[in-house]
């Protein structure tokens, strides 16, 4: 059921019960109005009937029946269509006009304080009872002894009657009204809840369209796609949604429009995220398969020497299973190296953390002369130096930058000979920069040609003797992208050797965290 209908539905219920309960609450303010104006006109007529009532009690107690009649004359004219009855002070009754109730017994037999409702025969009346004297003088306080059915000794009793039938009436009809406008206020409740209901719905209407509207097939700003160049009203999207949140002026709608625009933005970056792990592991399973093959080959080969030559000498033997080593030792570092660079690629940001650079650089420093132990290293570092980086991959960095150093750097023979320099290179105001961390790593080898410093870099590119994977510079540049560095091949300031300089930047108390490259690569593209 739509949410228009039910909001129909409730007000059609609703607001017919709340016009009954005030109508609940309303009648008897109604009645009790009703009677206090009745009351009201009892006593203005009866204050208007004591002088002649006064009169004819008085010419009847002096016997005098001309004045007697004159009297009631009046009475009667005062009246008008209310009961007047009258009493004498022998208690005989001197004039009974208008209505009044068949049953007298029901009367008051004496005067009280107000007016006082008295039933006879399914019909009630309002009667206001007041003494009056023999005399001429009124006894509204009613003293005295009764004789009779009259009042006080000496005095006659004046009643004055109204039916409250026309006061019933006038209750009754506004009970009737107040059904009549509860079953009335039904249908244009509904109706104008339903109207109320489609307004107000309209925004969210839209929002479930163009939520609706959304194609996950489609590329993200590709034509087709909502939010696309060829989309109807595109403005641009954050995402490959294509869904912008709109203000619509209803805090509720807004509040849910930008909650499923983050909830989408999320939801791209998720499948990007898995996207990339799924072009990580292919092209992992492709390099892999690719490079092991050579490998694979020569175990195969060695293996099929020595099963095919149990007796061969000991000294072709070990030739053969230092062959068989060196291929396992090579197998090893590049599935290690492709393991390596397939976590680069698909690393967060969670993962990076204030580190000690310098602490780090010589750490690394020690493992390379623990596993190069012919090799000179020479650490030149600050007591500390902290970056915002990933720690496990400035410490796949600077393993790589320090051992390609060490298994190249030699020349003529000789050992190499590494010197590692890490400093503060302070900003440039005219250029905008922030402090930089700077990493030297100087050998003594025969360098690089300058043609060949950028290819070097790249998946698999390695000298024919060179023993390693092709993969370790590539996982120096990958890491120096990933923090938002650089990395370079230059010539030692002597013109001897080589020189790998990597740049980091600094984090700054405007920007503590680094945003990470959106292309990331290393693995899955080519060229790299």
């Amino acid at each position: 059921m739509r949410l228009s209908t039910r909001i129909a539905l409730w007000a059609a219920a609703l607001v017919p019960l709340l016009v009954v309960l005030a109508g609940l609450l309303l009648l008897p303010l109604v009645g009790r109005d009703l009677r206090h104006q009745q009351d009201a006109r009892l006593a203005e007529r009866t204050a208007a009937l004591l002088p002649s009532v006064r009169a004819l009690v008085a010419a009847d107690s002096k016997g005098r029946p001309k004045v007697e009649q004159n009297q009631q004359r009046k009475v009667v004219d005062d009246a008008l269509d209310l009961g007047v009855r009258v009493t004498g002070t022998d208690g005989g009754v001197l004039l009974s006009v208008g209505p009044q109730p068949q049953d007298t017994d029901v009367l008051p037999a004496a005067p009280g304080g107000g007016p006082v409702t008295v039933r006879d025969r399914g019909s009630s009346w309002r009667v206001l009872t007041r003494a009056v004297g023999g005399n001429g003088n009124g006894n509204s306080n009613g003293t005295g002894t009764g004789k009779g059915s009259g009042g006080a000794a000496g005095a006659g009793l004046l009643q004055v009657i109204a039916p409250t039938g026309p006061a019933d009436r006038q209750a009754a009809a506004v009970r009737r009204r107040v059904l009549l406008v509860a079953l009335v206020s039904a249908p244009v409740a509904a109706l104008l809840g339903f109207a109320l209901a489609e307004r107000a719905t309209a925004p969210l209407r839209r929002l479930s369209r163009r939520a609706a509207g959304l194609d996950p097939a489609a590329a993200p700003g590709s034509p087709g796609s909502p939010g696309g160049p060829g989309s109807p009203g595109s403005t641009g999207s954050p995402g490959g949604h294509g869904f912008l949140p709109e203000r619509t002026g209803t805090t509720e709608i807004d509040e849910l429009s930008s909650a499923l625009a983050l909830l989408l933005t999320r939801y791209d970056e998720q499948a990007r995220r898995t996207a990339q792990a799924l072009d990580t592991a292919r092209a992992f399973s492709a390099d892999a398969s690719h490079e092991l093959r050579t490998p694979l080959m020569s175990l195969r080969t060695n293996l099929d020497v020595l099963a095919a030559h149990p007796d061969l000498p000991a000294a072709d033997r070990d030739e053969v299973v230092a062959e068989l080593r060196q291929d396992h030792a090579r197998l090893l570092d590049l599935l290690t190296a492709l393991s390596t660079l397939a976590r680069g690629d698909l690393v967060q940001l969670d993962a990076f953390q204030p580190v000690d650079l310098a602490e780090l650089v010589d750490a690394a420093a020690e493992e390379a002369r623990r596993r190069h132990p012919g090799t000179v290293f020479d650490v030149h570092a600050p007591a500390e130096l902290r970056v915002f980086g990933w720690e496990s991959g400035l410490r796949i960095m600077l393993a790589n930058l320090l051992g390609n150093a060490a298994v190249h750097g030699g020349a003529d023979g000789f050992p190499a000979r590494v010197t590692v320099r890490l400093s503060v290179r302070l900003p440039v105001r005219l250029a905008g920069e922030g402090a930089e961390a700077r990493l030297t790593v100087d050998d003594s080898g025969p360098g690089v040609p300058p043609e060949d410093r950028a290819a070097v870099f790249q998946r698999f590119h390695r000298r024919r003797d060179s023993p390693g994977s092709g993969l370790g510079l590539t996982l120096v540049a990958q890491q120096a992208a990933l923090h938002g560095g650089t990395v370079a091949l230059t010539a030692p300031p002597d013109g001897t050797g080589c020189r790998a300089e990597v740049t980091l930047p600094l984090p700054r108390p405007d920007a503590p965290t680094l945003e990470l490259p959106a292309r990331r690569d290393w693995l899955t593209g080519p060229g790299r």
